[in-house]
């Protein structure tokens, strides 16, 4: 006999969202040049949640010179005065955590569990954590008085929105610069918000400037002449892009782009912990994570016993309102994305391979997506080539560590591995030939504010997080 869940829904209530919200540019909201606003929607419902101002390359100017005017005062605070603000910005965060988080899952589709537990207490993390560093960039490895860049350009994706900004703004506020944010397009509230609890803060005006719009806007963003670093995550071909418009300039850049990272599974793994690790790898936000377990590789021997126990696992996951507390995949971002995952999906279909997934009833309106194994998959197929962003799982096999390797490294991309054995002289001889930045061990998408976090090839360069993640912010 099993028992059923009984719905436990988080309360909207806890989050007043205003039917229409400006851009911040030197401490207040302000309406566009042109006036123009486009709407932002949740995708498990599709109801609109607010109108959203559509920046201007005026827009942009004025955030520009807004931060360039507070650069002089910001800069020249002692480390120790910087860091007090970051303090604060991290407690405010962590009184406002369960507003923030239901306006996540709203706004972004990811369930209420995850964005309460996992994406908030790494929000705040990293306030704390470059707060610490404020007063100590004379320690920080680079050389003896580090200074500033001055007006950093960001860029965030929609799967991870607060904590890509907490990961961009932190460590550039505690190096004495100064930003303008530009948040996705389909998730721009939790960013809005935050241009509030940085005046709860009492950041000066000018230190942080967040502008809404599309892509046009991001690029006149990275395109001004005005800033001196730029920082995006997102697309491999958005990332492309913003390196051919910085080429020839003085501009510093990070890029955190794709992957497609192999879980790899040895014989002598623990199975069921295993399983666990493979889940949380690809099915963790929809599978919207540039650092998704989306290739399996397990050794041949074990393969049957492996993928009777994961598919076992599937079925007991449950998909629907992001705002339940006992929903583990949620809805995907946008119809645009929903539609990607379809057609990638459809490929590997078409090309041969074995499409499995749970029965599971999808909600009658929003964009949805059943978490979805494949086996059968050659490195030939699409869906093991291409990032596809979504909750789908491609399975290959392996007989040895040196076949692990090859298949592993065969992609443009090498942001992230996972390696499950009990050996750890095999975890350490694999993570030495593994051409991927991070490379976890008996677990995955473990994240902390301490430890970088990059990839190599057409994942990007540059790290973000640590001590590490002070350098691309610094003039060294």
């Amino acid at each position: 006999m099993t028992f059923a869940y009984a719905p436990a829904p988080e309360s909207r209530s806890v989050v007043d969202i205003a039917p229409s919200y400006g851009l911040f540019i030197n401490g207040e909201f302000t309406e566009a040049a042109d006036g123009k606003v486009f709407k932002t929607i949740s995708p498990s419902s599709e109801e609109v949640l607010s109108e959203v101002a559509q920046a201007t390359a005026e827009d942009v100017d004025r955030a520009v010179k807004s931060a360039r005017k507070a650069f002089e005062s910001w800069s020249a605070l002692p480390g120790s005065e910087r860091a007090k603000y970051l303090f604060r910005i991290a407690r405010v965060i962590q009184e406002r955590s369960r507003e923030l988080a239901v306006l996540e899952s709203l706004d972004n589709g990811k369930p209420i569990r995850e964005s309460r537990d996992a994406d908030l207490p790494l929000v705040a993390a990293h306030f704390f954590y470059y707060a610490g560093w404020a007063d100590k960039l004379a320690h920080a490895g680079y050389g003896p008085d580090p200074r500033p860049l001055g007006v950093a350009g960001q860029v965030i994706p929609w799967n991870f929105p607060l904590l890509m900004l907490a990961w961009k703004i932190a460590p550039a506020l505690a190096a004495g610069n100064t930003v303008v944010l530009k948040p996705a397009e389909t998730t721009p509230l939790s960013a809005l918000f935050f241009a509030d609890i940085c005046r709860q803060a009492g950041l000066p005006k000018g230190v942080v400037n967040i502008i809404t719009g599309d892509g046009a806007t991001g690029a006149e963003l990275v395109g001004h002449p005005g800033i001196d670093k730029v920082a995006f995550t997102g697309s491999t071909e958005v990332g492309k892009a913003i390196a051919r418009t910085v080429a020839g300039t003085s501009k510093k850049v990070t890029l955190e782009l794709g992957g497609k990272a192999a879980n790899i599974v040895f014989d002598d793994a623990p199975i069921d912990q295993a399983v666990e690790g493979i889940v949380n790898g690809i099915f963790f936000n929809q599978g919207h994570v540039c650092c998704a377990g989306s290739r399996l590789l397990v050794q041949e021997s074990v393969q049957d016993e492996l993928l009777d126990a994961l598919k076992r696992r599937m079925r007991t996951l449950r998909v629907g309102d992001p705002l339940d507390k006992n929903t583990d995949v949620g809805a995907i971002n946008s119809a645009e994305q929903l539609a990607r995952i379809r057609t990638l999906a459809e490929a590997g279909e078409a090309e041969g391979a074995e499409r499995w997934a749970p029965d599971c009833e999808l909600p009658g309106s929003g964009f949805w997506f059943a978490p979805t194994l494949f086996t059968g998959v050659t490195q030939a197929h699409r869906i093991a080539r291409e990032e596809i962003f979504g909750p789908v799982l491609s399975v290959l096999t392996f007989r040895t560590p040196e076949e692990a390797v090859a298949k592993a490294n065969n992609t443009p991309y090498g942001l992230s591995a996972g390696i499950w054995t009990e050996k750890g002289s095999r975890i350490l001889w694999m993570a030495g030939r593994l051409r991927a930045g991070v490379v976890w061990s008996n677990t995955f998408n473990k994240f902390d504010p301490t430890s970088p976090f990059g990839g190599y090839k057409e994942s990007g360069y540059g790290r973000e997080g640590g001590r590490h993640g002070l350098e691309a912010y610094l003039d060294v």
